[in-house]
């Protein structure tokens, strides 16, 4: 367990770096896009690059949210069963989404076979398989950090249940409040 936490660790870090960095140039193309275009001296590539950043900051952030159990969730009904009911709905779930996002990624590696000596239009030296590679990478990435948060989850639905993050802001509000 020591080194799947070692590891967790060491991925949610390489992970929240790339995030920042790619929140980071997104802004800078975003801001200098904006102030060239006002200036009349536009970048052909702008419009172009920026989406495909964002996206790529989609597809990351989303791998991130999923190491921390931030997406969308259902840990209320979870709760809501008998302890005895509560592992194997977890383990239905990691399933599901596993077996989702391994389509996902399968998928991911087709359509870059399909975008073989594609390139961007704005930018002609740049392969859309790079661009596009973030569907396989993506949907790799959601899928180790599933599988490492997984022991927690686990851990959460044999003991007390699972904790619900969106409730979290709530239940401590609640608390300073409480005389």
């Amino acid at each position: 367990m020591i080194a799947v936490g070692a590891l967790r660790t060491a991925f949610e870090r390489a992970l929240t770096a790339f995030v920042i960095l790619q929140l980071a140039l997104l802004a800078v193309v975003v801001l200098a896009g904006v102030a060239l275009r006002k200036l009349g001296i536009a970048f052909v590539w702008y419009d172009e690059g920026a989406s495909i950043m964002l996206a790529w900051l989609t597809y990351y952030g989303a791998a991130l949210a999923a190491l921390k159990r931030a997406h969308i969730g259902f840990p209320g009904l979870v709760n809501a069963l008998t302890p005895a009911w509560r592992v194997p709905a977890v383990w239905f779930g990691e399933i599901c989404v596993v077996t989702f996002f391994g389509l996902l990624t399968w998928f991911g590696i087709q359509v870059l076979r399909v975008l073989e000596g594609d390139t961007m239009v704005s930018l002609t030296w740049v392969p859309t398989r790079f661009t596009q590679s973030v569907i396989p990478v993506g949907g790799f990435l959601f899928i180790v950090a599933q599988l490492l948060s997984l022991p927690e989850v686990l851990r959460q639905a044999r003991g007390g249940g699972l904790v619900d993050h969106e409730q979290e802001p709530a239940h401590a509000a609640a608390q300073e409040a409480a005389p």
